[in-house]
C-alpha cells in the first residue's frame, strides 16, 4: 500500500517522545518503534518489549513485532541532532517495513525525516 502521510497526532507523540526518552541519569537516548498504517497513513507506532537503548543506539527485538500487514515501517530518535541514517540504521531498514522516520532535537516539526529502506529522503505529508 502506498503511504500517503504520517498524522500530526502520531508525529506529535513521536516528537514527545524523542525529547522524553532519557537514562536514569536523565541522559537523552534513543527511542525506537515499529510504524503502522491504516488507510494509507501512518497512525500508530508499537513500541516492543525487550527494546534496549543507549545515546547512540536502539536495538529492536524483532521476535516481539506483531504479525500484521500493516507495518509501514519504522521510527527512531537520533539524540545527537543528526537527522540522515547512519550505516547501522540502513541496516535495520532492510528488515522492517518501506518507510523509516528519524526525530531530533528541538524535537519541533521541522526536525524529522522520512526515509526509504535505501536511506532516501521521502517527502511525507503530516495529515490532521
Amino acid at each position: 500500500m502506498k503511504i500517503r502521510g504520517i498524522s500530526r497526532e502520531l508525529l506529535d507523540g513521536l516528537l514527545y517522545l524523542g525529547e522524553h526518552t532519557r537514562d536514569d541519569a536523565g541522559t537523552p537516548v534513543e527511542f525506537a518503534g515499529i510504524l503502522r498504517e491504516e488507510g494509507g497513513v501512518i497512525q500508530d507506532v508499537c513500541l516492543l518489549p525487550g527494546t534496549t537503548s543507549g545515546e547512540n543506539y536502539a536495538s529492536l527485538f524483532l521476535d516481539m513485532m506483531p504479525l500484521d500487514t500493516h507495518i509501514a515501517g519504522s521510527v527512531h530518535s537520533h539524540p545527537n541532532g543528526v537527522l540522515s541514517p547512519s550505516d547501522a540504521d540502513l541496516r535495520f531498514f532492510s528488515r522492517v517495513g518501506r518507510y523509516h522516520i528519524i526525530v531530533g532535537p528541538p524535537y519541533s516539526e521541522r526536525r524529522w525525516g522520512c526515509f526509504l529502506v535505501n536511506g532516501t529522503p521521502c517527502d511525507l505529508g503530516v495529515i490532521g
